[in-house]
């Protein structure tokens, strides 16, 4: 086997559970002589939904392999072969840094395995930020345009990248439904509150008023139901009485962009199944 022939691919496997799933799909990873770096599998008993993520080395065939895994798998099951390695993203930004910055900084350090293509932004606030990395900054304003006119020209900008996921960071416009649709399970938002706590503007005004003891913040995907997509990493931080609305909203940064940072590496490795409203994690 020629080293420089040899890739590296993620099988994603999601299906009605069966007996002996596990020994039928390694079974055909054996016959087309590919080697199993990691196997992780899950099954929603509650559901009965069988997950399976299979991370393979060799020399591949896509169209041979997933063929003869359609004729081993039950009725209904969704299966994907993607590429391992660097994904390609766009970032949606208006005018908070925080979560920007620490992904530009981790895409250029290493601490994330992502090209970022593009930033794009309806106010200029970002521009040098974005530029001091040497990413290209987009300016679409939303001034004198429809929120539907607004995002017809963003999905038009979008799509000259080819991204495999838009990224929400900090981006505080909410999205018509043409755009939502137009990129399914492809849309991260970073929500500034422990959903589904405190859903929509000012969460922390909204924890303040309530006198909360911990804030926190929730990486999701994107639905028609605002805040309420599949939730795919959260995480808290203790907050006490002497807490104002602006103190607990600056502790509160560090929180959301470690834990959209902790989202994305999750689902730029191909590690997160989206099924219904809910995500299975590897």
């Amino acid at each position: 086997m020629q080293s420089q022939n040899v890739q590296r691919k993620v099988l994603r496997t999601l299906c009605p559970d069966a007996k002996g799933l596990i020994a039928q799909i390694t079974s055909i990873c054996f016959k087309h002589q590919l080697n199993i770096v990691q196997n992780n599998e899950y099954v929603d008993h509650h559901t009965s939904r069988f997950f399976m993520r299979t991370e393979l080395e060799g020399l591949f065939n896509d169209a041979a392999l997933l063929a003869d895994l359609d004729e081993v798998l039950p009725a209904g099951t969704i299966r994907e072969l993607n590429h391992a390695g660097r994904r390609r993203i766009v970032v949606l930004v208006t005018k908070e840094a925080h979560c920007l910055g620490d992904l530009l900084m981790k895409s250029t350090y290493g601490g994330l395995d992502v090209d970022i293509a593009a930033v794009i932004g309806n106010h200029e606030t970002l521009r040098a930020l974005a530029e001091r990395f040497d990413i290209p900054f987009h300016l679409v304003s939303h001034d004198g345009f429809s929120r539907e006119e607004h995002d017809a020209l963003m999905m038009a900008l979008i799509d000259t990248f080819a991204p495999d996921y838009v990224v929400l960071a900090k981006y505080m416009r909410v999205l018509t439904p043409a755009f939502v649709r137009h990129y399914p399970n492809q849309i991260i938002n970073i929500h500034h509150s422990f959903l589904p706590a405190f859903i929509g503007a000012r969460p922390y005004h909204q924890a303040y008023e309530r006198g909360v003891k911990i804030i926190g913040a929730t990486a999701h995907y994107v639905n028609d139901n605002l805040d309420e997509g599949p939730i795919i990493i959260q995480d808290v931080i203790h907050v006490d009485h002497t807490y104002t609305a602006k103190d607990m909203m600056r502790a509160g940064r560090d929180v959301e962009k470690n834990v959209l940072s902790r989202a994305l590496y999750r689902v730029l490795a191909q590690r997160v199944f989206v099924y219904g409203n809910r995500t299975v994690i590897f």
